[in-house]
């Protein structure tokens, strides 16, 4: 029995995909629960429609990333930190206070959990970070921490 999967289904497909499952399977468990419908003419049209409709949000998200990459190559961000006596900082510079830098400085929205400090900032200097936008894209800043 050929079924089109409404959702992932473990062992077997994932959303969207067209299998071949044993006609008791498909009737007895995946199509009453909803997992799938049966792969008529009509919902086979449905579904290349659905596929051609995913893969292409997927590549514009792709480019809008990559074209947000290209912006944020060129911008490197300035981070005031409070000192020790020794020159040491207090606290730590982390992905929050690199989207907030960026938010207040830039106007661009990044989602601080994908932003990472490479190394350890433990005073004023010039550090690289990466911003992950996308599975596909990924690119640097320079964050310059300074005394404030």
């Amino acid at each position: 029995m050929k079924v089109i999967l409404q959702a992932d289904v473990k062992k077997v497909g994932a959303k969207g995909d067209i299998v071949e499952v044993a006609d008791g399977y498909g009737r007895n468990y995946l199509l009453p629960r909803k997992l799938a419908v049966d792969a008529t003419v009509a919902n086979l049209n449905t579904a290349k429609v659905n596929a051609e409709n995913k893969a292409r949000k997927l590549q514009k998200e792709a480019d809008e990333a990559k074209l947000l990459g290209a912006q944020l190559e060129k911008i490197s961000v300035k981070i005031p930190v409070k000192l020790g006596k020794d020159g040491k900082l207090f606290g730590s510079v982390g992905g929050s206070d690199v989207a907030k830098a960026l938010q207040q400085n830039h106007a661009l929205n990044v989602d601080k959990r994908k932003i990472s400090v490479l190394g350890e900032v433990t005073g004023v200097g010039v550090f690289d970070a990466v911003i992950k936008l996308h599975p596909e894209v990924t690119t640097k800043i320079k964050v310059e921490v300074v005394e404030g």
